[in-house]
């Protein structure tokens, strides 16, 4: 990894730290002061090579798939427990560890070496003993370390996957402890790499694929995506380059393809950004009027709809509470939710969710559906989306739609246009532990004419 020049403190002189492990400690201070995580590696990791990218990605989103194990170990090793410990210092602990535990490329004298010299320029001399004292013990131990394994079995498996026993709790009483555990691990499995062709076919696109040395796999359910096996430079392919696929988790695609929108319709995606959905739907349709509310967001729309020199989509801003556009055929709403279907593209969601997250979003849920509602045209078709698990931001969202909105009904898209195991009672409901995709659910509802 390639490395960085910075002003020492301290008496003896420690090793440079990389740029890599400089940009993974910015990242963790980001998250910590309320951004998100994709934002904020995509800021703070520019100028590293692709390389070194991944490396920071690997280590970054290992160590939140892992934080609470690494907590638990740490908890015996620091004297009165890393709540002490100021928040950065924990961090910068937490990523030494996981090097030394869960990257077999890092030598330990590296892991400890870059860290104890990380802590030092952030924290002073005082900070940096204690983590070189740490981080050699864990190492001495590493070939036996295991925490202590609570008695409680909620407890337990929050500690054994990494997420607060809160949202493990609500999940367990859902679905028990057995479902739950397979849940957990799959949101700490990586959900890997998705491709959609465009302007080409898929058989196409797999022979580009192969002829730039990417292996590819199928995709059960969608047969149309490619999975990209391994780890791959996606903006270095020519493939991606050139306009010829996007990037879409197969459950977007499923909900697009649950919605089944008539072709040569005029479709609204009023909650549009990043855009892969507002594609997908214009495969069908003669126009997809792709709005968010933030420029920034519309901004790289309009920069990814440009790499595709993708037609039949026209972007705007636009409030999802208060469209101004007039009745339509279609409308999709995908509306902003607590994402508990993408931890395993997300691990700081985790950490980031908040019980009071769901009242909050849930009025804002509720007031979007409403606005919807009132631009399509009788007759005309109204999807409801999120990428969460919780019943609150689907099931109870579309009752109380339905029994306020007598003129909707909910209509099942017609057989085989999704696998029968994705639809319940109509909606779609797509599961991380049962389906191998990102969550998901639509309802799709149809206006009386």
């Amino acid at each position: 990894m390639s490395t960085v020049k910075r002003p020492y403190q301290g008496t003896h002189k420690g090793p440079e730290v990389t740029e890599s492990r400089t940009a993974a400690a910015l990242v963790l201070a980001d998250l910590r002061g309320g951004q998100l995580l994709d934002a904020s590696f995509e800021r703070r990791t520019t100028l590293l090579d692709a390389r070194d990218r991944r490396w920071v990605q690997e280590l970054v989103w290992g160590m939140l798939r892992t934080r609470a194990r690494l907590d638990a170990i740490l908890a015996d090793r620091v004297r009165g427990g890393i709540a002490k410990l100021d928040a950065d210092v924990a961090d910068l602990l937490r990523l030494g560890t996981y090097q030394l535990l869960h990257m077999d490329s890092v030598p330990p004298y590296a892991a400890i070496g870059q860290t104890v010299q990380l802590t030092k320029q952030r924290h002073g001399i005082g900070a940096s003993t204690l983590a070189n004292a740490v981080l050699r013990r864990i190492d001495r131990e590493r070939a036996h370390i295991e925490p202590v394994v609570p008695a409680d079995p909620l407890d337990a498996l929050a500690q054994q996957y990494s997420h607060p026993r809160w949202v493990v709790q609500r999940w367990a009483a859902r679905w028990g402890l057995d479902d739950t555990a397979r849940l957990l691990s799959a949101n700490n499995t990586p959900g890997g790499i998705v491709l959609r062709p465009y302007g080409i076919d898929r058989a196409q696109l797999v022979a580009l694929l192969d002829g730039a040395g990417v292996e590819t796999h199928e995709v059960p359910g969608v047969p149309d995506s490619v999975r990209l096996a391994g780890s791959v430079a996606l903006t270095e392919l020519g493939a991606f380059k050139q306009g010829n696929c996007y990037v879409q988790d197969p459950a977007a695609t499923l909900v697009v393809q649950y919605a089944q929108v008539e072709a040569g319709s005029v479709v609204a995606d009023l909650c549009a950004a990043p855009g892969s959905k507002a594609l997908e739907l214009s495969r069908r349709a003669a126009m997809v009027i792709a709005a968010d509310r933030h420029g920034t967001r519309v901004d790289r729309m309009l920069h990814g709809f440009g790499r595709l020199d993708a037609d039949r989509l026209q972007v705007v801003i636009a409030d999802a509470t208060q469209p101004a556009i007039v009745p339509v055929d279609a409308v999709l709403v995908d509306v902003p939710c607590t994402g508990t279907g993408t931890f395993r593209r997300h691990p700081d969601a985790r950490w980031r969710l908040r019980v009071s997250d769901f009242a909050v979003l849930g009025a804002l849920q509720k007031r979007i559906l409403r606005a919807a509602a009132t631009v399509v045209k009788p007759g005309g078709l109204l999807v409801y989306s999120t990428c969460s698990l919780e019943l609150e931001e689907n099931d109870d969202q579309v009752a109380t739609f339905l029994a306020d909105h007598p003129e909707y009904s909910v209509e099942p898209p017609s057989p085989g246009t999704v696998p029968d195991a994705l639809l319940d009672g109509g909606l779609l409901r797509v599961l991380p532990h049962r389906h191998g995709f990102d969550g998901a659910f639509a309802a799709r509802l149809r206006r009386a004419a």
